[in-house]
């Protein structure tokens, strides 16, 4: 079983209940999930139709954000930055401008470039995604379009179809680095500009 705060350290911390939980299982209910957690927030966020935006947030001009999701306190959302379905940033996220993210949930003091993808993934802390880098979540081009991750020397199945990455805090993604489905990051991980994550590589496809 994959202990996700051994690569995020404050997971748990915001989604309390969860710990028996696998990673593409909180991404794939990341919508149900954001919808509970709104009507806790406190009077500092601004709610409209299930998105809601701390009074400190940035938003810039056209930036699409589609239900539900949670900017929080201090983020910057850069011009024409798509958002769909199921988003959560923690305190403290740059999302540089034309990125398009998806079921995904960002900790604080992330930056995100621009021009960038970030598909069903879990982010941690202090992460960086240099422009271009993409966090894909469906193999396109594969009859089997299971994912499977490699966690402690073994393959693991997840049974989805949908599930991008699980990125450990203090990661650095260089610029047009691709993140295959279902790549695991442990802390502290570095991914070359360019590089090719693909951590799982079936004998049939």
């Amino acid at each position: 079983m994959i202990i996700i705060k051994h690569y995020i350290e404050d997971f748990f911390i915001t989604f309390k209940g969860f710990e028996d939980f696998q990673p593409w299982e909180i991404t794939n209910d990341l919508k149900r999930i954001i919808e509970n957690i709104i009507p806790t927030l406190n009077e500092d966020y601004v709610i409209t139709d299930q998105v809601a935006i701390h009074k400190s947030a940035i938003i810039e001009e056209d930036v699409t954000l589609k239900n539900p999701a949670i900017i929080s306190a201090n983020c910057y959302v850069g011009a024409h930055a798509y958002f769909r379905e199921g988003v959560y940033l923690e305190e403290n996220v740059r999302i540089g401008p034309g990125c398009e993210i998806k079921n995904s949930i960002i900790f604080s003091n992330t930056a995100i470039a621009h021009f960038n993808y970030i598909g069903n993934s879990i982010i941690g802390k202090n992460v960086n995604f240099e422009a271009g880098s993409i966090a894909a979540n469906h193999y396109n081009e594969r009859e089997n379009k299971k994912i499977s991750v490699l966690h402690d020397a073994q393959i693991i199945e997840t049974h989805s179809e949908k599930f991008g990455s699980l990125v450990g805090d203090h990661s650095k993604i260089g610029a047009n680095a691709v993140l295959s489905p279902g790549t695991l990051l442990i802390k502290k991980s570095i991914v070359k500009r360019l590089e090719l994550v693909e951590q799982v590589v079936p004998t049939a496809q």
